[in-house]
């Protein structure tokens, strides 16, 4: 992997060509540690950008692919690195650095300049970011999600319809900023007091919702609605062009903040102390799994996510999911991400995992490319997959990450 300097602006805008693999690869990232933050700024400013480690194996498993990469930063450097280096594609993981609609920023960048990338597009992206309009689509798709209001002020009114418990949270952050034993409020005065935190530390609306008591689930997919028979994969889809993982429950009773999955505990490397457990395939029956992974597809395609995603649920005091939110742009680490822990359940490696979402991408862009031959490694894949069904049924124990 090279680190792209910029050193020269050229005023022609880059173009694919539309050329065959291998391809010159802008993978566009923001690393942490590289950003000097204001001194108000909140304690986990910054929680969504990567690991320099994140960045070099995603960089590595698609140079194993045959591919030139070529780190982007992004930031207001980006528009003169993309423009210079004359990426075929690019491998977008960048949340952006500031602005409600921050993870659209490099999307909308590369559709300016005529450039295929990875991962869902502009609107799914801005979308996704902000939980309350997420949540307002699903609500108007019919989709289950818990009751919510946006607070503004913190002497906004509460809505009658919402009853005590309640979470809190910042309305338009991921990864888990602002969420911790104190996102769960139990009467008026704990309401107003998060509220205004959120107001003040993170400078944007509060979202609150109607607490659910139950276990909590993620469930992660790769793949577009649409026939897969020219993906460079297509024995990996189903009919309708989706590839769902094993589902991963998130067991948080023992975690540094007991029942809640927030920025604490998702910064916590697999086995220390204070980590949640990451139990995949999760033990549940196979109507709640269907049932999960049906909100998953509906969820994501209400925002019209693409290529990969991953989708939180939550079921209530009678066992029932609600969907809760949705990352466009989920966490990469090998070690430590949700996808990658799901994805090696099931004995899919993690140069497939990277290439997959970089040839769902090409496929979207028009890039053409060679389709991939099975191997022996497909086998062990589909009796994996078979283990993780008759996991979901109860017939055998879950593999703990």
């Amino acid at each position: 992997m090279y680190t792209f300097e910029s050193t020269v602006s050229h005023r022609k805008p880059p173009g694919h060509a539309a050329r065959p693999a291998p391809w010159r690869i802008a993978l566009l990232a923001n690393l942490k540690d590289e950003v000097e933050w204001e001194l108000d700024a909140p304690a986990d400013a910054g929680a969504e950008f990567d690991r320099k480690e994140t960045v070099e194996a995603i960089a590595g498993a698609l140079e194993r692919d045959g591919h030139w990469v070529h780190l982007c930063r992004a930031d207001h450097s980006l528009v003169e690195s993309l423009t210079n280096l004359r990426p075929h594609i690019c491998f977008n993981i960048a949340e952006g650095v500031q602005g409600d609609g921050r993870e659209a920023q490099a999307p909308a960048l590369c559709e300016l300049l005529g450039i295929p990338y990875t991962a869902s597009r502009v609107v799914a992206n801005a979308i996704s970011l902000d939980k309350t309009q997420t949540k307002r689509i699903w609500k108007s798709a019919g989709l289950p999600t818990p009751d919510f209001q946006e607070f503004r002020t913190s002497k906004d009114k509460l809505d009658p319809a919402l009853s005590f418990p309640l979470f809190v949270k910042p309305a338009r952050e991921g990864t888990g900023m602002g969420v911790d034993s104190g996102s769960l409020v139990k009467n008026e005065h704990e309401l107003r007091t998060r509220v205004n935190w959120v107001l003040r530390t993170y400078r944007q609306p509060a979202l609150v919702e109607s607490y659910l008591p139950g276990r909590e689930f993620t469930v992660g997919f790769i793949g577009n609605s649409g026939s897969p028979k020219t993906r460079r994969r297509p024995w990996l889809y189903d009919a309708n062009g989706y590839h769902v993982f094993p589902i991963l429950e998130l067991d948080s009773a023992r975690s540094v903040s007991p029942g809640i999955y927030g920025n604490a505990a998702k910064s916590l490397d697999i086995g220390d102390t204070g980590a949640p457990e990451y139990l995949c395939p999760a033990v549940i029956p196979q109507e709640l799994a269907q049932k999960m992974i049906a909100l998953t597809i509906a969820a994501a395609e209400a925002i019209d996510a693409k290529d990969v995603s991953r989708v939180d649920l939550r079921l209530d005091a009678d066992g029932e999911p609600h969907l809760m939110e949705i990352n466009t742009l989920p966490g990469l680490n090998p070690a430590v991400s949700d996808l990658c822990i799901m994805a090696a359940s099931e004995g899919i490696t993690y140069e497939v995992l990277i290439a997959e979402i970089l040839y769902l991408a090409a496929e979207r862009g028009g890039l053409p490319f060679t389709r991939a031959h099975k191997s022996s490694g497909d086998q062990f894949q589909s009796a994996v997959r078979q283990f993780a069904q008759r996991v979901a049924a109860g017939i055998v124990s879950p593999l703990s990450a």
